[in-house]
């Protein structure tokens, strides 16, 4: 009697591996997304600080415009090889009645940032503490 395995058996075992590497694949992917949303997160609180301190100063809030030297802490404004967000503020309102909204954009190409969602996401966190977005990842 000849012992070993028939193709099908193989096949079979090549088939639910398969299966299970193309489960286990999809929620690494989502657990990566997950933890670039924390790093995304933890930089708006920091710019949500930096905002609250100026306006402690100066009665409002200021928007920084052209490029992350404005922005008062490290935070890419274009997409770049080393970040996976860019982020930027918009202030509506003056005076003691404005508001902020600070925003991270999911970059979708370019350098060490592969996509994979799919497609470009958002983070946003206000001046009043409230968390928003796109895709769940809030």
């Amino acid at each position: 009697m000849k012992r070993g395995f028939t193709l099908l058996e193989l096949i079979v075992v090549i088939i639910i591996l398969g299966i299970l590497a193309t489960l286990g694949f999809t929620q690494y992917t989502k657990m990566i997304e997950k933890g670039r949303t924390a790093e995304a997160k933890m930089i708006l609180g920091s710019l949500r600080t930096a905002e609250e301190a100026y306006k402690l100063e100066y009665g409002t809030y200021v928007v920084y415009t052209g490029g992350s030297a404005s922005l008062p802490v490290e935070a890419p404004t274009a997409c770049a090889g080393t970040h996976y967000f860019s982020y930027g503020i918009t202030v509506a309102g003056a005076g003691a009645t404005s508001t902020f909204t600070a925003t991270a954009t999911r970059c979708t190409a370019g350098g060490k940032t592969p996509n994979f969602a799919g497609t470009a996401y958002t983070v946003t966190l206000t001046n009043a503490g409230v968390w928003g977005g796109t895709a769940g990842y809030y």
